[in-house]
């Protein structure tokens, strides 16, 4: 709502973070707080900040969860998805890791795939617009992927 109307804000903050909640939860949020930022041009720019960064099994995820969260609300505002700007505050590879992490660095890079946002006319607009989006009406062009790399979750 107020990406459409009051796009100059510099509050467009989203916040996980409740210090009153983090003596009372297993794990305090990793990502805890990410800014939408809209430029006259008519690009929308997203940046999370995460406390803790699992680099192999949780940053890749969290890429690609925020990256398309910039891609679905620029969708439903009218805008065109600009950059995401991704902080980290403690970013590390847990030791278990290791020999994933070494066959992952020896993979060669492949071309980003391109994301389309199908909505067959219904034009997804505002918060319940992004509440419909489904699986159906995303899809990734040029799509292409290594075989996966196992590897335990590290808490």
């Amino acid at each position: 709502d107020q990406i459409e109307s009051n796009p100059n804000s510099r509050r467009l903050i989203v916040t996980g973070w409740d210090p009153h909640q983090a003596d009372n939860v297993d794990l305090p949020p990793c990502h805890t707080l990410f800014q939408f930022k809209v430029e006259q041009s008519g690009l929308l720019h997203l940046q999370l900040y995460q406390r803790s960064a699992d680099a192999f099994l949780g940053v890749p995820f969290n890429i690609s969860s925020y990256a398309l969260l910039l891609h679905m609300v620029a969708h439903v505002t009218g805008l065109k998805a600009g950059e995401f700007v991704y902080t980290l505050g403690d970013y590390h590879i847990y030791k278990n890791h290791l020999q994933q992490v070494r066959e992952l660095l020896r993979r060669e890079p492949l071309h980003l795939p391109r994301l389309e946002i199908v909505d067959e006319g219904k034009r997804f607009r505002g918060l319940a617009g992004l509440l419909a989006i489904t699986y159906d009406n995303l899809k990734l062009v040029g799509y292409q992927s290594h075989g996966k790399i196992a590897a335990p979750v590290a808490v």
